[in-house]
């Protein structure tokens, strides 16, 4: 059943003729004639009774109107719904992240594209490394921001946005905060505060003192880089960060300093493999390239 008759139809019930209908139509009275009469022969019952110059429509008609009403509603509710995704004002993006990205720059991004796409569902699930791998892999996230440090991305497409070098952070009034950078051998027997085992960066620092055979002394472990930050500005200890977390520190009480041998990756978009962006989440994407742009004028990152 066309459209196109219904809404003639429809048209003819509001205005009370051919002509107004058409004119409502912004079409000709021959044509909304010729729907009216194509429908009729359609739904196999009569719609009209033929009165001198006018139609009148029958219970029947009446009764069917209801259901065109509907019918008419729930097409232009698809043709706004149609044109809010064609211009990325209509949608839903899941976006897994590591915490210290969720903790600073990606609430930048999400705030400035809210403002231009107020319809548009944005969930962000603040995740680890693996798990983040996992949700590319299973499908159940439109994009992934992490790090390439120790990173298999099976399944995942990965594209580079941005390296990073690890800092040492460490109390302002802390003997080592001096010109230079800081050899890792000489902190070795300062107490550390650490990410939790597992986390990429954990595992290189582990791997990098173990390879000149230090054991260092860790004061305390734990999950995000937020409490890393804040307890080595308590005085508990110092510690190995990525550049982004320099967003989270006081610098009143907590100093950074690069590292020898320096520790290095990349920040990274991974997507799924065999599933393009929608036009909505690649718009996300584009949103946060500024915010990465940003980040590399402030030289936290590079590249």
């Amino acid at each position: 059943m066309k459209i196109r008759a219904l809404e003639a139809f429809d048209a003819y019930l509001r205005h009370g003729g051919t002509q107004a209908a058409a004119d409502a139509m912004g079409v000709g009275q021959p044509l909304v004639s010729k729907l009216l009469t194509g429908l009729e022969k359609e739904v196999g019952f009569k719609l009209f009774e033929r009165r001198r110059n006018h139609l009148a429509p029958t219970p029947e008609a009446l009764l069917f109107h209801e259901s065109v009403t509907r019918t008419l509603d729930a097409y232009r509710e698809l043709g706004t719904e149609v044109e809010a995704i064609a211009t990325q004002q209509r949608g839903n993006i899941v976006i897994a992240a590591q915490p210290i990205f969720c903790d600073t720059f990606l609430l930048d991004t999400i705030a400035r594209f809210k403002t231009t796409h107020p319809d548009v569902g944005v969930r962000l699930v603040d995740v680890g490394l693996g798990e983040l791998l996992r949700m590319i892999a299973e499908r159940t996230c439109d994009i992934g921001l992490g790090i390439t440090l120790e990173a298999d991305a099976y399944g995942a497409v990965v594209t580079p946005l941005g390296r990073c070098e690890a800092r040492c952070a460490l109390p302002v009034d802390h003997p080592r905060n001096k010109p230079g950078a800081i050899p890792l051998p000489r902190i070795r027997y300062d107490p550390f505060v650490e990410l939790a085992p597992g986390s990429p960066l954990r595992t290189r620092v582990d791997y990098l003192f173990q390879t000149i055979d230090v054991r260092r002394i860790i004061a305390a472990e734990l999950r995000t880089l937020r409490g890393v930050c804040d307890l080595v500005a308590k005085g508990t200890g110092i510690a190995v960060i990525d550049p982004i977390a320099e967003l989270l520190i006081d610098r009143r009480r907590v100093a950074t300093k690069p590292l020898i041998p320096t520790i290095d990756w990349e920040i990274a978009l991974f997507s799924p493999r065999d599933r393009p962006l929608s036009r909505v989440a690649q718009t996300f994407v584009d949103t946060l390239r500024v915010d990465i742009a940003r980040l590399k004028r402030k030289g936290l990152i590079s590249g």
